[in-house]
């Protein structure tokens, strides 16, 4: 490898590469690739998920479950339409694991042929900092040492699992979708996304499911409402929903069960235990404090409106840093990157306030903008209206799931500042009306649109009293 000239070399052979990114997740491979477009030297190493989380262990495949635990309902919905079924269906976990582990090989091919296809070279291993402008990359016990100019960090979070007599027993969100068999008693530790998309889709593919957080309401930081709608629709769903309460200690029994103690004494018995409990910055072996980039109150990785860390050739975005955790935040963000060190652009911050996003437990959350608790703090007044009800499928299939549509005024300007949904298809519908709360478009103009009827969707322009100021 050719030895860097200085810490601060201007010429591009004084390294081997202009960029070395260090994780091919989602914004590390964004980063990676459009950076190359500009006719960069870009080097990619990873040395565990081609795609990053969201690929191999996270977006893809959880939606993939999301979508076989619906056929739960559906086939019990299609009776009221004519469709008459001479058996009951069965469901095999094994076709769902091993067809979703075939699709994730597929896609980590489009990757690696993408990143090859921009010029980008794939370094197959562990990397870690041992310079400013130096990585050592670690493959099968050999090392070799690559100096780029600058080094973006881009290895996302890992799960974090507390600690507890029996906690290593608890599955994380890394193992969960390859479980050899199907567990007919699932229990979920948790009240984030994944816990209650986890025990949604379990719940749906058929397990007795259980629900443990030790606050009083899952889903923190989501509207108030929104969080109370959805906890009433999972528990007429089945899910076993327990609040206030955390797990003291997990047994494993003779008959390969386990035993699970809460805090306030009650016991259950399961096949499998998952704790979703939060993901931390995933920095073990970087490096860090080889450059002495200490880490936030939060474990992540300060960064500036440049994505610079305290070692301005060193880099970082995405889960590594402060921030939504979400693979749409990370790939903005590497957008901006390069923009900003390879276009020479000026900075221009990505609006974190009009972030939309969606939750797919069963049923569906969509939400962007504030909730109706931030707009009251935020504002001197607003507005808020507000529609439940049972959409027009249920009519006939004999489901009682309803719908919670949801917009949040500011009085003074007539802005839409926030849009919620609780319903089938929400993150497809929010994303649409996501654009309208990102432009500040105001009730006004909800209202004159024209509504497609007849859709679900047409109610969020055809709320004109308001429920509640």
């Amino acid at each position: 490898m050719s030895e860097t000239m200085s810490d601060t070399g201007s010429a591009k052979t004084a390294h081997d590469y202009d960029l070395l990114v260090i994780g091919a997740g989602s914004g590390g491979v964004r980063a990676a690739r459009m950076a190359a477009a500009t006719g960069a030297r870009v080097a990619v190493a990873e040395d565990r998920y081609l795609g990053g989380t969201c690929v191999n262990v996270g977006c893809v495949p959880k939606k993939l479950y999301s979508y076989a635990a619906h056929f739960h309902d559906s086939f019990d919905d299609a009776a009221g339409f004519g469709w008459q079924m001479s058996a009951p269906p069965t469901f095999d976990w094994a076709t769902l694991r091993d067809n979703k582990t075939s699709e994730i090989k597929r896609l980590n091919g489009i990757y690696q042929r993408m990143l090859e296809g921009a010029g980008v070279t794939l370094l197959n291993g562990r990397a870690r900092l041992v310079g400013p402008h130096q990585v050592v990359l670690t493959q099968e016990g050999q090392e070799t040492t690559y100096s780029a100019e600058k080094i973006l960090l881009a290895t996302g979070g890992w799960p974090w699992v507390p600690e507890f007599p029996g906690s290593e027993l608890a599955l994380t969100s890394n193992q969960v979708f390859d479980l050899e068999r199907f567990p007919e008693r699932f229990l979920v530790l948790g009240g984030g996304y994944i816990a209650v998309e986890f025990a949604s889709i379990f719940n749906g593919l058929g397990s007795d499911t259980h629900l443990i957080y030790r606050g009083e309401m899952f889903l923190k930081g989501f509207d108030q409402e929104v969080r109370e709608f959805t906890r009433a629709e999972m528990a007429k769903k089945g899910v076993n929903l327990h609040f206030g309460v955390n797990i003291a200690r997990i047994d494993t029994l003779e008959s390969g069960a386990l035993k699970v103690e809460l805090t306030n004494g009650d016991v259950l018995e399961v096949d499998a235990v998952l704790a979703a409990t939060g993901r931390k910055a995933n920095t073990a072996g970087l490096g860090l404090d080889t450059l002495q980039i200490e880490l936030d109150a939060d474990g992540k990785v300060p960064v500036d409106a440049q994505f610079q860390t305290r070692v301005p050739s060193v880099l970082a975005l995405g889960d590594l840093t402060a921030g939504p955790e979400l693979t749409p935040v990370a790939l903005a963000e590497a957008m901006q990157l390069v923009d900003i060190h390879f276009h020479q652009r000026a900075p221009r911050p990505l609006d974190y306030h009009t972030i939309p996003t969606a939750v797919f437990c069963h049923p569906n959350i969509g939400t962007v903008g504030l909730s109706e608790e931030a707009a009251r703090e935020q504002f001197d007044g607003i507005r808020v209206y507000r529609t439940d009800f049972k959409p027009m499928k249920h009519t006939l299939s004999g489901s009682d799931e309803r719908v919670l549509m949801k917009l949040i005024v500011d009085d003074a300007t007539d802005v839409v500042v926030g849009a919620h949904m609780v319903g089938e298809e929400a993150g497809e519908l929010i994303q649409g009306i996501a654009i309208a709360v990102r432009a500040g478009l105001t009730k006004e103009d909800f209202d004159r649109t024209v509504g497609i009827h007849p859709t679900a969707a047409e109610e969020f322009v055809t709320l004109r009293t308001p429920s509640r100021y």
